[in-house]
């Protein structure tokens, strides 16, 4: 392939998981006003949540698996314009169980991380795959500021506004794909037959981690790190408008800056940081400041008091996600890294199932502040699991 086809790939490829990020993220701060139109409880606005993350978790391993008989091109093509039918749909929706039928679209042919990742491995020397991957946490980061400052601004032409705009970006994209995005993987290096049911199992291989004693405290760790602040994102914008009457716009700028500060933490100060305080400090600290800032949160007496709250959950996330994931690395083997990491995101996307729907629950029947209260004492309870077997470093025997 030459240089400028793989250009064009990973231009291709960024745009893809940065569209996935960003419209997740333009839909975050307009979701509950969008359904109150049909409901008001936060439960509703959880299970929309937990539809989009459940309809993803089972079809990425299927997607993936699909990309290695027919090609990387036609699935990723075919996944985006999936998407942005969905959120057309979502915009359009004049009744909930549409609004529900919308997410599930989206999520079942947004699952497309591991396909997009797949491309850049078809295209990309061994010794530049690192730096190639480090397109996707760039664009993990960008769809998270953007999208819902997006979304925020989109609104102020009407609520259907943001979902419209994510849809019109996936039409670009497709179009752009479609006559630019080459196919990475040939015939000859594709696999044949249909596929099988353990390749389309997600379930199975979180099972098969979890039985690992080795990494099955770190594993637990990350589950509830992620259920916690799951539950926040998806059911933060109840949470304002309940407590300190915030539109769309306003959740949208808060979310802006949580994304801002993990990408600077993430993107610089964890980096330099790491050496001075080892990995066990670092996650020790990510664990504390995570649990204060959601406490700070659920307690917030003013609006004011919210960012201090949530730049605490970003620093804490930043400290406790990469050393967390470090460590079961460095507990795996050297042939199975790719499946391990790849079992620890179908972990989190677990926590995208489960935490919003926690969160609804709870939001209704015991106050606007329980998910909060709830989630600093889920971050606890991380900590004291990942404490026993937390070092700096460890090889696998």
């Amino acid at each position: 392939m030459s240089d400028a086809q793989q250009r064009r790939t990973l231009i291709f490829v960024f745009l893809t998981v940065f569209l996935d990020l960003l419209g997740a993220g333009i839909l975050i701060p307009i979701m509950p006003y969008l359904v109150r139109q049909f409901r008001t409880d936060a439960l509703t606005v959880g299970l929309l949540a937990v539809a989009f993350s459940a309809a993803q978790f089972v079809a990425a391993p299927i997607l993936g698996a699909l990309s290695d008989r027919i090609g990387r091109r036609p699935v990723l093509l075919f996944s985006i314009l999936g998407s942005a039918f969905g959120y057309f749909l979502f915009g359009w929706a004049g009744s909930l169980w549409l609004m529900f039928l919308a997410r599930i679209i989206d999520g079942a042919t947004g699952g497309n991380i591991s396909t997009a990742m797949a491309a850049i491995a078809d295209t990309s020397a061994p010794k530049d795959r690192a730096k190639n991957f480090g397109l996707i946490g760039m664009a993990f980061g960008l769809g998270f500021i953007i999208g819902p400052a997006l979304g925020g601004l989109l609104s102020k032409i009407s609520i259907q506004a943001p979902a419209y705009g994510a849809g019109v970006i996936g039409l670009v994209t497709v179009t752009f794909g479609y006559f630019l995005f080459p196919e990475t993987l040939p015939p000859e290096r594709r696999k044949s037959g249909i596929v099988s049911a353990a390749e389309s199992n997600p379930l199975q291989s979180v099972a098969s981690a979890f039985a690992r004693r080795e990494i099955r405290m770190f594993l637990l760790a990350l589950f509830f790190l992620n259920f916690a602040f799951a539950a926040l994102q998806t059911n933060f914008s109840n949470y304002t408008i309940d407590r300190f009457q915030f539109g769309p716009d306003d959740n949208a700028w808060v979310f802006a800056f949580i994304g801002l500060l993990a990408a600077i933490m993430q993107g610089a100060v964890v980096r330099k940081l790491l050496p001075v305080l080892g990995e066990r400090k670092m996650a020790i600290q990510g664990f504390l400041y995570f649990a204060i800032g959601f406490l700070i949160v659920a307690g917030a007496p003013t609006a004011v008091w919210l960012f201090p709250g949530v730049a605490l959950v970003a620093i804490g996330s930043s400290f406790t996600n990469p050393t967390l994931n470090a460590m079961i690395s460095q507990r795996s083997a050297a042939n199975e890294q790719g499946s391990i990491l790849g079992t620890t995101q179908s972990v989190l996307s677990l926590t995208r199932v489960a935490g919003p729907a926690w969160a609804g629950f709870v939001f209704d029947g015991f106050g606007p502040s329980s998910p909060y209260w709830s989630g600093a004492a889920f971050i606890v309870l991380a900590m004291l699991l990942a404490l026993p077997d937390l070092r700096s470093s460890q090889t696998p025997k």
